[in-house]
C-alpha cells in the first residue's frame, strides 16, 4: 500500500509539487485519450473500409498514430519504471542509473558552471557593490539589515557564557588598571592637566558654586561659625561675627573667580605642580598610592566590578537590540543607509569591493569546486532509487507527455503518408 500511494503521488509534498502532479496527470490523460481515440477510429475504419475505400487512408493514419503513441508511451515510461511492471531490459533507467546520473550531474556542474572562466566572466558582468548599495539605500532594506544585526547580537548575547565574559573583564581591568603603576601615570596626567590650565576652569566652577551656596544658605554658614565661638559671647556679637565672616567668604569667592592672579589660584597651581612631580619621583608616595590601589581593587572587588559591569552592559544591550525604536537600532539602520549611499556614489569604493569579492569568490570556488559538485552527486546517491525516479518524473513528466502526444500525431501523419505512397505510387507501378 505505501508503494502504491507513493507512485500515485510521486512523492509530492509541497503545494507546488501537487500543482506539478496535477499538470502531469492532465497531460497523461490527454495522451491516453488520443491513443484511445486512434484505436476507436482504427476499429471503425477497418470495419468499413471495404464499403468506403477512402477509409483506408483513415485506417492507416489511425494505425500509425497508435503505433507512435504506444512506442512513445513505452519510451517515456521506461525512463521511470518497468512498463506494465514487466522487467524488460533497459527499462526503469533512472532508478537503475541513479548513481551514474548523480555523478554525471556533479561533473557537469563542476566543469560547466564552476569553471574559472565562467565564474570570472559572470562576476565581471555585475557590480555587486553597486547593487548592494542601491538595495541598502532603501529604508525598508536597511531596517531589515538592522533587524538581522540585532537578532545576531541577541543570539551572541544568549550564547556567551557570563562567567567567561566576567573573567575577560576582570583580566582587562587587572591588566590595564590594576597592574600598571599609578604614581607616574597620575603624575604625568596631572602635569598635562596643569599645562593645559584646565585646573583654572575647575577653580572657577568651585568658586562660583561655593559663592552660590553661601548666598543661598547664610543660616547654615552662620551656625557653623557661631558654634565655634565661646558661649559667653553676647548674641549681638555672634550675629556681627556671622555677618562679617559670611560677607568676607562671599567676597573671597568672587575675588578668586574674577582674578586670574589671585594668590589662592597660584597656591593651588603650585600644589598641583608639586604633587605631579612627587608622584613621578618620590618612591614613598608611589608606594603609598600602590598600597591604596591594592586595597581598593582587591580580587573580590574586581570580580564584583566585572560582574556588575557585564550585567549592566548586557541588560542595556538586550533592551536596545530588542527595541526597534532604540537609539542603537536607529543608528544601525542609519549607518547601513549611509554605507549604501556611499557604495552608489563612490565608483572607487565599488571597484575595491567588487575586486575583493571577486577574489574571495574565485578562491572559494577554485578551492571547493569539487566539494560543491560532490554535494549534488552525494545527494542524488543518497536518494532511494524509486524516490529519485519519482522526483525527476514530477519535475519533467509533464513535458515528456508532449512526446507521447507528438508521437501520436507524427505516427498518424507517417502512417497516412506511407499508405498514400503505397496506394497511389507503388500499387500502380506494381500493376503495370
Amino acid at each position: 500500500m505505501p508503494q502504491t500511494r507513493t507512485r500515485r503521488t510521486l512523492g509530492a509534498v509541497t503545494e507546488a509539487d501537487f500543482a506539478r502532479l496535477a499538470e502531469l496527470r492532465k497531460m497523461q490523460t490527454i495522451a491516453l485519450a488520443l491513443l484511445l481515440g486512434m484505436a476507436v477510429v482504427f476499429v471503425v475504419s477497418f470495419i468499413l473500409q471495404d464499403r468506403y475505400p477512402w477509409l483506408g487512408y483513415v485506417r492507416a493514419a489511425s494505425e500509425g498514430g497508435m503505433v507512435g503513441a504506444l512506442a512513445d508511451w513505452f519510451a517515456v515510461t521506461a525512463l521511470f519504471r518497468h512498463p506494465l511492471g514487466i522487467p524488460i531490459p533497459h527499462t526503469n533507467l533512472i532508478s537503475a542509473k541513479k548513481d551514474d546520473i548523480g555523478e554525471g550531474l556533479g561533473s557537469f556542474i563542476e566543469e560547466n558552471f564552476l569553471a574559472d572562466d565562467v565564474v570570472h566572466g559572470k562576476l565581471a558582468e555585475i557590480s555587486g557593490a553597486r547593487m548592494a548599495g542601491t538595495w541598502l539605500s532603501e529604508r525598508e532594506h536597511a531596517e531589515r539589515v538592522g533587524s538581522a544585526v540585532a537578532s545576531a547580537g541577541l543570539g551572541a548575547l544568549t550564547v556567551l557564557d557570563d562567567n567567561d565574559v566576567q573573567e575577560l573583564i576582570e583580566a582587562l581591568v587587572r591588566k590595564h588598571i590594576v597592574d600598571p603603576e599609578w604614581g607616574p601615570l597620575l603624575g604625568r596626567a596631572t602635569e598635562s592637566f596643569i599645562g593645559g590650565e584646565h585646573h583654572e576652569t575647575l577653580i572657577d566652577v568651585a568658586a562660583n558654586r561655593l559663592e552660590q551656596w553661601l548666598v543661598e544658605h547664610p543660616a547654615a554658614f552662620d551656625r557653623v561659625v557661631s558654634s565655634r565661638l565661646p558661649s559667653w559671647v553676647p548674641s549681638v556679637v555672634d550675629r556681627f561675627v556671622d555677618q562679617r565672616l559670611h560677607s568676607e567668604a562671599v567676597r573671597f569667592c568672587q575675588t578668586v573667580a574674577s582674578d586670574r592672579h589671585h594668590p589662592f589660584r597660584i597656591a593651588i597651581g603650585r600644589f598641583l605642580a608639586d604633587l605631579a612631580r612627587d608622584l613621578q619621583e618620590q618612591e614613598q608616595l608611589q608606594e603609598q598610592l600602590e598600597a591604596f590601589k591594592l586595597e581598593v581593587f582587591d580580587s573580590p572587588r574586581i570580580r564584583s566590578l566585572a560582574a556588575s559591569t557585564w550585567q549592566t552592559a548586557r541588560a542595556a544591550l538586550v533592551e536596545m537590540l530588542e527595541d526597534p525604536a532604540s537609539e542603537l537600532r536607529i543608528r544601525i539602520v542609519a549607518a547601513a543607509q549611509d554605507f549604501g549611499r556611499k557604495l552608489v556614489e563612490d565608483p572607487t569604493l565599488q571597484y575595491k569591493i567588487d575586486v575583493w569579492v571577486m577574489g574571495v569568490v574565485e578562491h572559494l570556488v577554485s578551492t571547493y569546486r569539487h566539494d560543491l559538485a560532490n554535494v549534488v552527486t552525494e545527494t542524488v546517491q543518497r536518494w532511494d532509487a524509486q524516490e529519485a525516479a519519482e522526483k525527476i518524473e514530477l519535475q519533467v513528466g509533464k513535458d515528456l507527455q508532449f512526446i507521447r502526444i507528438n508521437g501520436t500525431v507524427v505516427g498518424s501523419l507517417a502512417g497516412l503518408a506511407i499508405y498514400a505512397i503505397a496506394t497511389l505510387v507503388i500499387a500502380p507501378l506494381a500493376g503495370a
